[in-house]
């Protein structure tokens, strides 16, 4: 008896949880087809009447796909830098000894605890006045890897050391080193893992909105979806269907990459 109630009452607080979840999502989406009028009378059900125009519009704008391939480009590389030397160093941690290794290793989870509002001026001055990467996406992609790498790191070395050191040892015998271990055995074995860490790292990137902010100026052609949000709503104020469209097309690669590495996962 005990153990159904432990059910019911877990299916029902994850029940409640999702709703607070996806309702807001939900009438995000509903919002773009409302006009104005419809959707201060009802702000969350189903419109009386799909209006297409809105979204057709977006989804067709030259701005949107900008936007979208700003984000796109500072989210790939981003992703791609984060797996390769999270993943080295994780394999380096795992399966190398050297002086000093839990040190670093120690010294690398302290990025753990360090905010990134925190870093933002010193951030903005190396970009500016040794970098000169200002206004360019690299002054994005570079700090969100120096940040997203201690955790990465982390769930990487947690994987990485449940892999059985027989497999490391036979490929010794066979005569391959260190860098062949890793892309010719590792890699392929750490499909789940990779999946993971990539979906999080992209959406952090995706929805990343401060530093786009600090680091890109006032050219349009550099800003990614966020701040575009920001200029599309300075530009629609008072047209909340619009925006809330603007909204529902900027989730839609966040919420399905969170879906597609859960299915992964």
């Amino acid at each position: 008896m005990n153990k159904y109630l432990g059910y019911i009452f877990k299916y029902t607080f994850l029940s409640v949880l999702a709703l607070f979840v996806l309702v807001p999502v939900f009438a995000t989406f509903m919002g773009g087809f409302k006009t104005n009028g419809g959707l201060r009378i009802n702000p969350i059900g189903f419109p009386k009447e799909f209006h297409f125009d809105i979204y057709r519009e977006i989804i067709g704008s030259a701005t949107t796909w900008r936007y979208a391939l700003n984000s796109l480009n500072i989210a790939f590389f981003t992703v791609v830098l984060v797996l390769l030397l999270a993943s080295m160093a994780a394999f380096t941690f795992s399966h190398i000894k050297f002086a000093g290794q839990n040190f670093i290793y120690s010294y690398l989870l302290l990025g753990l605890m360090f905010p990134l509002a925190v870093a933002i001026v010193p951030i903005f001055t190396i970009n500016n006045t040794f970098l000169h990467i200002f206004n360019t996406h690299w002054a994005i992609i570079l700090p969100q890897v120096a940040f997203g790498l201690g955790s990465a790191v982390l769930f990487f070395r947690g994987f990485f050391e449940q892999l059985p050191y027989e497999l490391f040892e036979a490929a010794r015998v066979d005569g391959i080193g260190y860098v062949g271990f890793y892309f010719r055995f590792i890699l392929p074995l750490s499909t789940p893992i990779l999946a993971t860490v990539g979906v999080l790292t992209l959406v952090s990137s995706w929805n990343s909105f401060l530093l786009p902010l600090i680091m890109l100026g006032t050219d349009k052609a550099v800003h990614p979806w966020p701040l575009g949000l920001m200029n599309y709503q300075g530009e629609f104020t008072v047209d909340w269907p619009r925006i809330l469209a603007f909204i529902s097309v900027n989730l839609a690669p966040a919420v399905a990459g969170l879906t597609g590495g859960a299915v992964k996962g």
